[in-house]
């Protein structure tokens, strides 16, 4: 039997000049100090100067609402002054990216161009199939492809984009996708096999990152299930080599922000067959991979508000 496949070939994809947009750059918050530190970020905080001192891994780990919610300088900021040392986050994450470095917009309605069998489907954005599967011939993953695309080309706003910043001061933006939940999946022009390989090597690159995350810090803004499954993955490979060395990696603090309400105290596991159980980030980065030393916060708060309040109560720190 031979089964069917559909002929991507048909596809009509438009310019972008065509879509309607409905965030620019004008969401990009500027570097202002917040008037009040919610009191878990500012223990996160001095976890993360720590880090630093002892040079342990700090990792941000990040959905494509962060990107969306404008604080791209504070996330720059903290990278140049050596707060984080590895980025994360999902496929959307580099389709925002490149978009507001390129055109200075992105963000589509999905009710609209569903609807009208366009959603997706624009040329420019296709050229992320094109950047990758270079990169992957140069042994690449997708975060350092484009990082460097981005970092050395035509793009007018490349000041704005993590993964440039990423790439000019040699940080891992590692890039975790799941192969037909992008809109680039959908372009002809995708090669399956390097997106699978690239996204391969920045799974490998994040573990590399959690093997020194010892006394260090993992963050997880607003990604339910890519962050706390690779994050959890990447930690037991880790642990099963360090323990062949002799060496133990669990004193390390974990950091949720979302805004899912949980309760005050989300040291326990919630109960089998509630809700709760089922939302990733609570059950797994702050309840089991740190009961063996670790610390986990939990703070409920928008990205724009959460994380500028991290970046100012670093700050007073210092």
């Amino acid at each position: 039997m031979t089964l069917k496949k559909f002929d991507t070939s048909r596809l009509r994809v438009l310019p972008l000049s065509q879509r309607e947009h409905d965030l620019d750059l004008s969401v990009l918050a500027d570097l202002r100090p917040t008037p009040a530190v919610h009191p878990s970020l500012a223990r996160v905080g001095g976890k993360i100067l720590r880090a630093r001192e002892l040079g342990a891994s700090v990792i941000l780990m990040m959905g494509a609402h962060v990107i969306r919610s404008g604080v791209q300088r504070y996330i720059i900021d903290l990278m140049e002054r050596g707060y984080v040392t590895c980025l994360a986050g999902n496929g959307a994450c580099a389709i925002h990216d490149f978009e507001l470095a390129l055109i200075g917009r992105t963000t589509e309605s999905v009710a609209k161009y569903i609807s009208e069998g366009q959603f997706g489907l624009w040329r420019e954005t296709g050229l992320l199939n094109d950047i990758v599967a270079d990169g992957v011939a140069q042994g690449w993953g997708v975060g350092e492809s484009v990082g460097r695309a981005i970092l050395d080309g035509e793009y007018p706003h490349k000041d704005i984009s993590l993964f440039a910043a990423a790439h000019r001061l040699g940080i891992p933006f590692t890039v975790h996708v799941g192969i037909g939940s992008d809109i680039v999946h959908e372009h002809p022009n995708c090669d399956g096999a390097a997106w699978g390989a690239a996204s391969y090597t920045d799974f490998l690159h994040y573990a590399a990152a959690v093997e020194t995350v010892e006394n260090g810090v993992v963050m997880n803004f607003g990604s339910a299930i890519m962050a706390p499954e690779v994050y959890l993955k990447a930690l037991a490979m880790a642990r099963n080599v360090a323990m062949q060395q002799g060496r133990e990696i669990c004193r390390l603090t974990t950091l949720v922000c979302d805004l899912r309400n949980l309760p005050e105290d989300v040291s326990a596991e919630p109960e089998r067959g509630s809700a709760d159980y089922y939302f990733r980030p609570w059950k797994t980065m702050l309840v089991r991979t740190v009961r063996d030393g670790g610390e986990s916060y939990y703070v409920r708060a928008p990205h724009d508000e959460s994380i500028p309040q991290l970046w100012t109560g670093l700050g007073k720190q210092e």
